[in-house]
């Protein structure tokens, strides 16, 4: 059941981000701004979000007060309802991809009053499926979502608000999002958390930096920060997405570099294959086993650690990496920091966050490289059955990626979550939220 109640103060504060004007410094995005006059939202607001993500499509349903705060859609403070696969699946088959949403958007138009169909935005925010596709098929898969938009909804929908996400706007959308949930905005840069969020086929960072670093951020054509105002506080937020470094992106990667004669990361006495992006990758432990040292020095191969650096700090494959500060030191990880963590028994199952150093992934990964199929579920209880073979990678890649990549102290603690306690319910930790505010933010011209 939901209950309790936030400050309505808070929350006008935040909504009040997107009244102020951004203002541009070098480096800084100009795309992504919130500009425009908040609409009369009257006595509650709706918004459907689609998120087409490489793993699979989920269609969430926002309710906001006029004030900006969450209200209960059912029983809970959103609508979530998913399907797999992903549009990026259907490359050759534009149409298909297309009507795989339509259950989704049926259920979604069910979960909002009538009378505010017309008046409720309707946006699909494509992410790493979608970008790792060649010449025009993405475009195809989104005119045909577009196409059933158009003719099948009764909701509000504009033709650009079906569109692939610039990476600096999912990793944005999250910590807008997260930082909302928690009730930091209006406080100063520091007191905000950062957010990394491990996807499929792409991992995201955002945090807040000064603005001192964002002064001297590069310029690079998809931005590295973004500028928010929030009445009488001006955050500036280092936004980046790493395509290709997804969790399953990584997987593939391995198995590329390890040339198909046995990897290193691969659990002892499994042999079978690998579909990733319509590539099929054979899939079996070296005769010599499994080795979590020669894990570890494949997955830096993965990550190109040793890529040459053109900035004074990068974090991997000569990625500028924000420059560090107040606003990284509170990081929270998420998706698939979180179903790893799970399946290998660093969470409980349904707990909604817990508080970990990035160490405990590289202990679990000691146990899992030794493991092998049969006696794997023994120690591992947790983990789903198509994880079986890549634990020991998984859990190798998520350890590198924080310690090694993100440069986060192995010993320090980050908050691994699922959810984050809303009003005394749970939502979920997801881009799709901070999109929701956007665009019941910005005018509708």
């Amino acid at each position: 059941m939901v209950k309790g109640r936030s400050s309505p103060l808070l929350l006008i504060l935040f909504a009040l981000v997107f009244l102020l004007p951004v203002y541009s410094l070098p480096g800084l995005n100009r795309k992504f701004s919130f500009n425009g006059l908040i609409l009369n939202l009257g006595s509650s607001s709706y918004a459907v979000i689609f998120d087409a993500g490489s793993t699979g499509s989920r269609v969430h349903v926002f309710s906001f007060d006029k004030d900006f705060n969450l209200l209960p859609v059912g029983e809970d403070f959103e609508l979530l309802v998913t399907t797999t696969p992903g549009l990026s699946s259907y490359a050759d088959d534009p149409k298909a991809a297309a009507d795989s949403l339509r259950p989704l958007l049926q259920k979604a138009e069910a979960a909002v009053p009538k009378q505010l169909h017309s008046k409720t935005p309707l946006r699909l925010g494509a992410t790493a499926g979608l970008r790792q596709l060649e010449g025009d098929e993405a475009e195809r898969i989104l005119e045909a979502v577009r196409e059933l938009f158009k003719k099948e909804s009764t909701l509000e929908y504009k033709e650009e608000w079906v569109s692939i996400l610039e990476g600096s706007q999912e990793g944005a959308y999250l910590w807008v999002a997260i930082n909302y949930l928690l009730g930091t905005p209006g406080k100063k840069y520091s007191s905000t958390v950062g957010v990394i969020d491990l996807g499929g086929g792409s991992v995201q960072m955002a945090y807040a930096i000064s603005k001192e670093g964002a002064a001297n951020a590069p310029v690079a054509k998809d931005a590295y920060v973004l500028e928010k105002n929030i009445v009488g506080t001006t955050y500036y937020v280092y936004s980046h997405s790493y395509l290709n470094y997804g969790l399953k992106a990584a997987r593939a990667q391995s198995l590329k570099l390890s040339g198909g004669h046995g990897n290193p990361c691969v659990t002892n006495g499994y042999k079978g294959t690998y579909d990733y992006s319509g590539v099929i990758y054979n899939v079996s432990a070296p005769l010599s086993g499994t080795s979590l040292r020669r894990c570890r020095a494949l997955t830096g191969e993965v990550l190109k650690l040793d890529a040459p650096c053109p900035y004074r700090n990068c974090s991997f494959d000569g990625v500028w990496n924000g420059g560090g500060g107040d606003g990284r030191k509170n990081l929270y990880v998420a998706s698939f920091f979180y179903d790893t963590a799970v399946g290998a028994s660093i969470i409980k199952q349904n707990v909604p966050s817990v508080k970990v150093p990035p160490i405990v992934y590289w202990n679990a990964a000691k146990v899992a490289c030794r493991a092998n199929v049969q006696t794997i579920k023994s120690k591992f209880p947790q983990i789903d059955e198509r994880d079986v073979p890549f634990l020991c990678m998984d859990l190798v890649y998520e350890y590198t990626l924080l310690a090694h990549g993100f440069g986060v102290d192995p010993l320090e603690e980050v908050t691994v979550l699922n959810q984050v306690e809303y009003k005394g319910s749970l939502v979920g930790a997801a881009w799709p939220l901070g999109c929701a505010i956007e665009v019941l933010s910005s005018s509708s011209a």
